[in-house]
């Protein structure tokens, strides 16, 4: 059997599953006229008859289980027709926006002799798939959107771009099967109305759909293992080489996607500020991961092929919007909180900005009697050499926390320690930056740092944790005399 039979095979035994689903409903009702009618012509119990009141009896039970499998049916037929699949959220692109992506993925499928998908949208992440539409009351299957994930736009290049989208593409010919698209979409249909929430007699849904779910899961998964498997099968005579070497290509862009996120948009999001292009900036990052670390190795003889962002219209555009989208799905801020931010402004919007406002979370708690006025190093570091370490940390984790209430979302749980330590680090970057020894910067892979030419930033982080775990605030005030800062001068609390 090949992977197609294989498939619709599946895709029937979800049929009619959903079909006896639908006559164990029926079969009461069913019961029910057929008692009712032998009793009004006097075939089954006719008035009088020695039998009649024990064929009453079974008609009024019949007739009870009858009326509350209806209304169960009755149930779960609303429910369904009222749920609605979750739709990965994503950016819509308009063939007007993107004519030669449209026609690039328009020639995959001719050549892969599979329906065009019926639109292209983009989303913020390391992935590509096929997203079927939910088509309420309109029978017939539908043509899905393929969704790319927007990285692969920025760091593939055009031909690496149609390779690994071959095997995706090539799954619309499932789609357009009348079975598959039928079984498909009642699984949508069970999982989502499950996803509802419901008590009281409604609970009895989810406990039919949790039934039916578990009967067809099977036979669904087998289902879709055999549409990527055919699918797969198809797209070997298209781009097979290119599609290996692409396949490389996809672990770089998820590290360096993940490390862009997690590093450098982390603090801009905290702030309320969006970069807004965040796809531009993971070139960036695989670029300079490249220079370091040659992970990307052989990137510079790929510079001379098209990259894939050239197939948009406005790059730049669809770099933001897709950028908005990641702020608001990956960091749950509200939509109307969000201002952008271009690359340029990071190190003065994010990492000034950011540092000051962590010294100044530190100087209140200090407790000191003059919160506006700037921190002075001197006194703190006498306060580490005190021993007082465990106070300032407990002090700064309240303040931290309170903070935290009224700021949603939460941010992952430290110990006073490693806050006081990081809160410490950014009051010396102000320091160093306010004696003009040093700047604020952006690095692609690892955010915010300072840039200080006399003295390395990497014997920084080490002198703090020294000063704050064991008191010994002497290779920091070390470190502080080799970048030129006056210890004993306040620390400026705003930028």
């Amino acid at each position: 059997m090949t992977a197609v039979d294989t498939a619709r095979a599946r895709a029937q035994a979800v049929l009619r599953l959903r079909g006896r689903a639908v006559a164990a409903a029926a079969l009461p009702a069913a019961c029910a006229a057929v008692l009712l009618a032998g009793r009004f012509t006097g075939h089954i119990g006719a008035p009088g008859a020695p039998d009649a009141p024990l064929w009453d009896g079974i008609r009024w039970a019949v007739c009870a289980v009858a009326a509350l499998t209806l209304a169960l049916a009755a149930l779960v037929a609303r429910a369904h027709r009222l749920a609605v699949p979750p739709v990965t959220p994503a950016v819509a692109l308009a063939r007007t926006e993107a004519p030669e992506l449209y026609r690039l993925i328009e020639e995959l499928a001719e050549r892969l002799d599979v329906p065009a998908p019926a639109a292209i949208a983009l989303t913020p992440d390391c992935d590509s798939w096929l997203e079927e539409p939910h088509r309420r009351g309109r029978p017939g299957p539908a043509a899905p959107v393929l969704v790319i994930g927007s990285p692969f736009l920025w760091w593939m290049r055009a031909g690496e771009l149609r390779a690994l989208l071959a095997p995706v593409v090539a799954g619309t010919a499932a789609a357009a099967d009348p079975d598959i698209a039928a079984a498909r979409r009642w699984v949508r249909t069970l999982d989502a109305s499950l996803a509802e929430r419901r008590r009281g007699p409604a609970a009895l849904v989810g406990l039919v759909d949790r039934r039916l779910l578990g009967a067809c899961r099977e036979y669904s998964a087998e289902l879709e293992h055999a549409v990527a498997a055919r699918a797969s099968e198809q797209a070997r005579a298209v781009d097979y080489g290119p599609r290996i070497a692409a396949q490389a290509q996809v672990g770089l862009a998820y590290a360096g996607w993940d490390r862009l996120l997690t590093r450098v948009a982390l603090p801009a999001w905290r702030l309320g500020l969006h970069p807004a292009h965040l796809n531009a900036g993971v070139v960036s990052a695989l670029t300079e991961l490249s220079r370091r670390d040659r992970l990307a190795d052989g990137y510079e003889n790929r510079l001379g092929d098209r990259p894939a962002c050239d197939l948009l219209e406005e790059p730049g555009l669809v770099d933001t919007r897709v950028s908005r989208l990641a702020a608001e799905l990956l960091h749950e801020e509200p939509a109307a909180g969000w201002q952008p931010l271009d690359w340029e402004d990071y190190p003065q919007q994010v990492v000034d900005r950011g540092w000051r406002a962590q010294a100044a979370a530190l100087q209140a708690a200090l407790g000191d009697e003059h919160p506006h006025t700037g921190p002075a190093l001197d006194k703190l570091l006498a306060r580490l050499a005190a021993g007082e370490a465990e106070e300032l940390a407990a002090a700064l984790a309240g303040r931290v926390a309170r903070a935290a209430e009224v700021a949603p979302p939460l941010p992952p749980v430290r110990s006073g320690r490693d806050l006081l330590v990081e809160h410490l680090v950014a009051t010396v970057c102000c320091a160093a930056v306010d004696a003009g020894t040093a700047t604020a910067g952006l690095d692609w892979l690892d955010g915010p740092v300072l840039l200080c030419p006399a003295a390395p930033r990497a014997e920084l982080a080490p002198a703090v944790a020294m000063a704050v775990e064991d008191g010994q605030d002497g290779p920091l005030r070390g470190w502080l005399e080799r970048a030129g800062v006056r210890v004993e001068r306040p620390v400026r609390l705003s930028g």
